[in-house]
C-alpha cells in the first residue's frame, strides 16, 4: 500500500511531462493545506463525511477485476472497451480507430497531448477530494473524437476492490469540432468492500460538436464515492449527461457544465434510488457564460428504509448570458417513514433577457394514482410497483445509451420490491 505523501504523488507522475508533473505538485500543495470538507459548508450540507483522507492509502498494484457482467450494460455493443480496477489500466481495447482511445498514462507521454483536455478542468482547491485526485492520480481512460469525426458508444469500466483503500480513476473526453461520440461509463465494486473513490471525468465539446455520456453508478453496499465530472461546451454544440445511481453506501456527484460558447446546449438526466441506510449526494451546477444557450436538468429518485437523498442545483447565468433559456427539477418519492430527501434548487440571475425556473417535490407515492389503478383491477402491490416504474420512465427512455433502460428500470423496481419486503417482515 502507498500513503497520500510527496513520494506516491511522484511515482505516480515519474514519467509524465512537466506541465503535467507541475500540475500535480501544486494540487500536493492543496492537498496539504486544505481541511476535509465539513457538513457546515453549502456544498456539504445534509451528510457527513465518512472516510478521512488522512487515514487511507493507495493499492500499489491493481486486484484481480469482478468476474461476472453487471446486468446494466449487458446490452451496450461498444467500438472499444476500458477497464481500470484500483484506478490502474487493465485492458484496453481501442476499437475500429475512429477515435482516439487510449490510456492516460499513454497519453501523456504523448509528445502531442494538449494539456487543457486531459488533466485540470476541474480545479484542485474545488475541495479535499479534488486535490487528492490531481496529487495521485495514476491512471485512466482518454476519449478523442477527431473534427467532424462520428463514433462511440465507448465504454470506460471503473472498478475499485481492494478493501479499506483509496483510488483516483480518470476519464478525459474530447469532441473536437462538429464531432459526434457517445461514451458510456460504469462504476462498480463488491459488496462489503470499504472502498473509497474519487473518480473524475472532464469533457470538452468542440464548437458545433455533439457527445453524449451515459453513467451508471453500481458501487457495492460499503464503498463511499466521491465522484467529480466537469464539462465545458463550446459554441453551437450539444451534450446530453445522464447517470443512474444505485449504490454505495454514501456515493456524491459534483457536476458542473460550463456553456461557453453562443448557442451551446445541455440536458441533464438523472435517475437514483436508496434503500437500506444509503446516502445519494446530488451537488449541480449549470453556469452559462454565453448569450443564446439553454439547459434542461431533470433528475428523479427515490428512498427507502432509512435511506437519505440529497440535491442541491445551482443555475448561474452570466452579464453575457443574454436569451438564456434554462430550467432545472428535481423530484422524490419517499417510500419509508424513516427515509428523507432534501431538494433545494437555486437560481443566480446576472442578466436582464432570460427565461429561467426550477421545480422541487418531495412526497409519497400518489393516493389518487393508486385508487385509479385499483379501481381497473390491480391490488395495491402492484399498483404502486406500477406507479414507480412510470416515475423513473419517462426520464429513462430519454438516456441516450437505450440500451440500459430496460436493465436500469428493472433495478428500480428490485430495489422498490426488497424495500416493501422488508417493510412487510
Amino acid at each position: 500500500m502507498l500513503p497520500l505523501n510527496q513520494e506516491t504523488s511522484d511515482r505516480a507522475g515519474s514519467v509524465w511531462p512537466d506541465w503535467a508533473r507541475a500540475g500535480a505538485a501544486d494540487a500536493l500543495a492543496a492537498f496539504g493545506e486544505m481541511p476535509m470538507p465539513d457538513p457546515t459548508e453549502e456544498d456539504w450540507r445534509y451528510v457527513e463525511i465518512p472516510a478521512d483522507l488522512d487515514e487511507l492509502e493507495m493499492p500499489a498494484f491493481a486486484a484481480e477485476p469482478m468476474p461476472d457482467t453487471h446486468a446494466s450494460i449487458a446490452g451496450i455493443e461498444p467500438v472499444g472497451r476500458y477497464l481500470a480496477v484500483d484506478g490502474r489500466t487493465i485492458s484496453l481495447d481501442a476499437g475500429d480507430g475512429s477515435a482516439i482511445f487510449t490510456s492516460l498514462h499513454d497519453a501523456l507521454t504523448d509528445p502531442g497531448t494538449r494539456e487543457a483536455s486531459l488533466l485540470g478542468a476541474i480545479p484542485p482547491r474545488l475541495d479535499r477530494f479534488a486535490a487528492a485526485h490531481r496529487a495521485f492520480v495514476h491512471d485512466g481512460a482518454v476519449v478523442r473524437i477527431p473534427r467532424g469525426k462520428a463514433a462511440g458508444p465507448y465504454f470506460v469500466e471503473f472498478q475499485a476492490v481492494t478493501p479499506g483503500a483509496v483510488s483516483f480513476p480518470h476519464l478525459a473526453i474530447e469532441a473536437e469540432e462538429g464531432a459526434q461520440g457517445s461514451v458510456v461509463v460504469l462504476f462498480r465494486s463488491p459488496d462489503g468492500a470499504d472502498c473509497v473513490v474519487v473518480p473524475q471525468v472532464e469533457a470538452v465539446v468542440g464548437d458545433n460538436a455533439n457527445l453524449a455520456i451515459t453513467m451508471v453508478q453500481a458501487w457495492g453496499d460499503a464503498t463511499y464515492g466521491v465522484t467529480q465530472q466537469r464539462v465545458g461546451v463550446g459554441r453551437d454544440a450539444h451534450v446530453t449527461l445522464a447517470e443512474a445511481g444505485l449504490g454505495g453506501s454514501n456515493a456524491r456527484l459534483h457536476l458542473s457544465v460550463d456553456l461557453e460558447g453562443r448557442g451551446a446546449d445541455a440536458r441533464i438526466l438523472g435517475v437514483y434510488f436508496g434503500d437500506r441506510e444509503q446516502i445519494l449526494d446530488y451537488r449541480y451546477f449549470m453556469n452559462h457564460k454565453a448569450p443564446n444557450t439553454t439547459s434542461e436538468m431533470t433528475l428523479k429518485g427515490a428512498v427507502g428504509d432509512t435511506a437519505d437523498a440529497v440535491f442541491t442545483g445551482m443555475i448561474r447565468i452570466e452579464p453575457e448570458g443574454q436569451k438564456t433559456n434554462a430550467h432545472q427539477t428535481n423530484r422524490n418519492l419517499v417510500l419509508s417513514e424513516g427515509a428523507s430527501a432534501q431538494s433545494v434548487p437555486n437560481l443566480e440571475i446576472l442578466a436582464n433577457d432570460v427565461r429561467c425556473g426550477h421545480g422541487s417535490a418531495v412526497g409519497p407515492l400518489d393516493e389518487e394514482q393508486r385508487y385509479y389503478l385499483m379501481s381497473r383491477g390491480l391490488d395495491r402491490v402492484r399498483a404502486d410497483r406500477l406507479q414507480v416504474l412510470g416515475f423513473f420512465e419517462d426520464v429513462l427512455g430519454r438516456f441516450p445509451e437505450q440500451s440500459v433502460e430496460s436493465p436500469l428500470a428493472a433495478a428500480m423496481l428490485d430495489k422498490y420490491a426488497a424495500v416493501i419486503a422488508r417493510e412487510g417482515a
